[in-house]
């Protein structure tokens, strides 16, 4: 009795739909990622360069005026490309309210290295306390100097600057974490934010940055690839009046920094809980 011919499967070549999607969706924030780091890059170097004659034939508070109005135009054209490119959601007009008010330590939690850009997109009447390393680097050093932003190398030169601007009427943007966060949710405070508003005798306006991503996070390197689009959102917390004692102050900001963070409308980042 002849046997039946051997059944022949054909090899499915056929791709799913959903693998489809996901390598189209990875392709796009690898794409997205090195776009954003690219423009910001680009971006910072150009106005460096142009900042360099300005910072030379301009009168110190001009100079100063010029560049930080400059930096919070580049900063807040940033943001709107990321956000039309469908990279980042923001939600950070609650800063609006402190534009053209009295003079202020604005006093923001630090997750990521994006927080300073945020802030500085809605105010351009600010002086912020900048690391050696930013104010000497070759993308941000020229325009750090021309917006007259001051170096953390001195603290007693430091403080003396900082307490000048917030005299001068304009807000201070220090981050009293010293650094981004490497606890969640939020590190040890310094006294150097209680040091300058005691002393300057204005108040400190806690702020806090919100994000569902981890993103440039203290540890996380810059080729690493997000899940877009990434959430940040800002808001207002308390304003506490011009400290006595910088030491009490200083724990009681560090336990309300951690309470208000705790119960964020968004959830922590991935890994942060």
């Amino acid at each position: 009795m002849p046997l039946p011919p051997a059944k022949t499967r054909s090899r499915d070549l056929s791709v799913s739909p959903g693998w489809c999607r996901r390598a189209s969706r990875s392709a796009y924030e690898y794409v997205a990622l090195w776009f954003g780091l690219g423009l910001l890059a680009a971006l910072s170097l150009a106005w460096s360069l142009l900042a360099i004659p300005f910072y030379a034939l301009l009168p110190k508070s001009l100079a100063n005026r010029l560049g930080r109005w400059a930096i919070t135009v580049m900063c807040r054209a940033y943001l709107g490309i990321l956000g039309l490119v469908g990279a980042c959601r923001f939600d950070i007009q609650a800063l609006d309210a402190l534009r053209g008010g009295p003079p202020l330590v604005i006093a923001p939690n630090h997750p990521g290295l994006l927080d300073a850009l945020l802030v500085m997109s809605r105010l351009s009447d600010l002086a912020c306390i900048m690391k050696v390393d930013i104010v000497d680097n070759v993308f941000l050093g020229a325009s750090a100097r021309l917006a007259g932003y001051i170096r953390n190398d001195a603290p007693l030169s430091m403080i003396r600057q900082a307490i000048a601007e917030l005299k001068n009427g304009n807000h201070l943007l220090l981050f009293p974490e010293g650094t981004r966060t490497t606890r969640w949710p939020v590190n040890a405070c310094t006294p150097v934010a209680a040091l300058i508003a005691g002393r300057a005798r204005v108040p400190i306006q806690t702020v806090f940055i919100e994000s569902d991503s981890a993103f440039l996070g203290k540890g996380w390197p810059l080729w690493r690839r997000p899940t877009l689009p990434i959430t940040y959102r800002i808001r207002l917390g308390r304003r506490f009046a011009p400290p006595q004692q910088a030491g009490e102050f200083t724990a009681e900001l560090e336990r309300y920094f951690s309470e208000e963070l705790r119960n964020s409308p968004l959830p922590p980042p991935a890994g942060q809980s």
